[in-house]
């Protein structure tokens, strides 16, 4: 049998025994340090992406921008110049192919159109499908059509382009358009939706398509709003003599209000960008501002990507910067909307609830 090990003489040094690394890894994880920059890093991120992206748009679209001037975005001419055949011209420190000018009205207006169109039928539509659903319908019920709400809210844009350019578009095209145009009167704001009805590409059914995309977004985002609102409001105010549509707007509705504006900025954002979609739908004239409401036209987003393998053939590199240009505009948009939906939703946060029948 081994004997035990004799003891170590007094005075003699003794090495330090490694510690584990799990309970090193551990007490580093328990310093509130290692939280406090992973947070921080994580807040950074999204402001160092959204900074890197706005930069590098900057810098690309800088020669698109020397060269287009203001008339960028006051004209509607949209021409590379003459590829075949011919030398870059050097002018105003930019070179470009000869005869190049590009004009982004008829997509800037083409893109804020669409996407009011969509917000026209959208907001209505998803904020009284989200009241219907929590209020309204049976628990299963309700819980079914949020099912295929969510499912709706997933299917891939190309399929809804699909859907709008064989079979929604035409069926307005033929059925609803021509009516609106026949009986419409004739006066300056009206005359709008007069007009040859088209077939089946263009604004309307654009716009149409995009609010089909955006109800599962609001309305979504609406109903999980409307649950959270407490049932003592409600039940006080049909207490004082409220009906069930005088709750929902004097109580429900205010009481979500921000939320609603924030899920309706979600859902503008999605319209503003939508690219394969409104490619499909809208025809693609890159040189026409609408005359009317059947009037085929482009976005932004829709003009970026039919126009992005033909601007690689530019030798000289300015119709891609053009192209950067436009998403630079498209970005600066999208800023702009956000940042007033967010001086909007701070106005409306304050707004207190009303009490009593008919206040």
């Amino acid at each position: 049998m081994a004997s035990a090990p004799l003891a170590r003489s007094v005075g003699e040094a003794v090495a330090p025994s490694p510690r584990r690394p799990a309970p090193m890894l551990r007490a580093v994880v328990r310093r509130a340090d290692v939280v406090r920059w992973l947070g921080r890093t994580g807040a950074v991120i999204p402001l160092a992406a959204l900074v890197f992206i706005l930069v590098v748009l900057l810098i690309e679209s800088l020669p698109a921008i020397r060269y287009n001037g203001l008339h960028f975005f006051t004209t509607t001419v949209w021409n590379e110049g003459v590829s075949y055949n011919a030398l870059p011209v050097h002018s105003g420190g930019v070179y470009h192919m000869s005869g190049a000018a590009f004009g982004a009205l008829p997509e800037i207006v083409g893109t804020l159109l669409t996407s009011l169109i969509a917000l026209i039928v959208a907001v209505p539509v998803s904020i009284g499908a989200a009241l219907t659903i929590v209020e309204r319908l049976p628990r299963r019920l309700a819980s079914l059509v949020g099912i295929f709400l969510e499912l709706l809210a997933g299917i891939p844009s190309v399929i809804v382009g699909l859907f709008g350019a064989l079979t929604f578009g035409p069926f307005i095209a033929h059925h609803i358009t021509p009516v609106i145009a026949r009986n419409v009167p004739d006066v300056p704001v009206l005359s709008f939706f007069r007009g040859q009805p088209g077939s089946g590409e263009g604004l309307l059914t654009s716009g149409l398509v995009l609010g089909i995309m955006i109800i599962p977004i609001i309305a979504s985002t609406t109903r999980d709003l409307v649950r959270q609102v407490p049932i003592l409001p409600r039940e006080g105010a049909i207490a004082l003599g409220m009906s069930d549509a005088q709750c929902a707007r004097r109580v429900t509705l205010p009481w979500v209000g921000p939320g609603i504006v924030g899920a309706v900025v979600l859902g503008l954002g999605r319209a503003l960008g939508e690219t394969m979609a409104v490619a499909m739908t809208c025809g693609v004239a890159l040189s026409t501002v609408p005359g009317n409401i059947y009037t085929t036209m482009t976005t932004i987003a829709a003009t970026m990507f039919n126009y992005l393998d033909t601007a690689f053939l530019d030798g000289t590199g300015f119709a891609v910067r053009t192209i950067a240009e436009l998403g630079l505009v498209l970005l600066v948009i999208t800023m702009v909307v956000n940042i007033a939906a967010r001086w909007l939703v701070r106005r409306v946060s304050g707004i207190a609830l009303p009490v009593g029948r008919g206040v």
